[in-house]
């Protein structure tokens, strides 16, 4: 069954974990799993940089690696015994951090309305990842 653009990116849009893989200067990878929402013309993926506790002063690994080098990636995937059920949706691209303004407010909504546990947390002097989409890449069956 052969999948299109938009059956990749719908699909994306309703996974509720994907991974976030960001490189430092040097090039050295770091992969974390993220809550996201996938913007409604879909040229960007938006993660929140949370309240949930972190150890440390300094800023997340994630947030240096992309004031380093902006390329990153977003990777969902869903796993199955029956290895004719896999799939997976890659896209890369270069991430702004958004620290305020319009789209900055409206993805912190739009998280939001998809994870209701953000509800009771304060975001807003939080910022967050807007990873703008050049290119998609999916693979498998994802129709589930």
């Amino acid at each position: 069954m052969a999948i299109d653009k938009e059956q990749a990116t719908n699909w994306l849009a309703c996974q509720r974990v994907a991974r976030l893989a960001t490189a430092d200067r040097q090039g050295a990878p770091h992969v974390v799993p993220v809550c996201f929402a996938l913007s409604g013309n879909r040229r960007a993926i938006y993660i929140a940089i949370d309240e949930k506790p972190k150890s440390g002063t300094k800023p997340l690994k994630r947030l240096r690696n992309l004031a380093e080098n902006p390329q990153a990636a977003v990777m969902a995937d869903q796993y199955a015994e029956d290895w004719s059920q896999l799939g997976w949706v890659l896209v890369r691209g270069r991430a702004d951090i958004l620290q305020h303004g319009a789209e900055h407010d409206g993805a912190q909504a739009l998280l939001t309305w998809k994870y209701p546990q953000y509800q009771d947390m304060t975001l807003d002097p939080l910022p967050v990842i807007a990873l703008r989409v050049q290119r998609w890449t999916w693979w498998g069956r994802l129709d589930g």
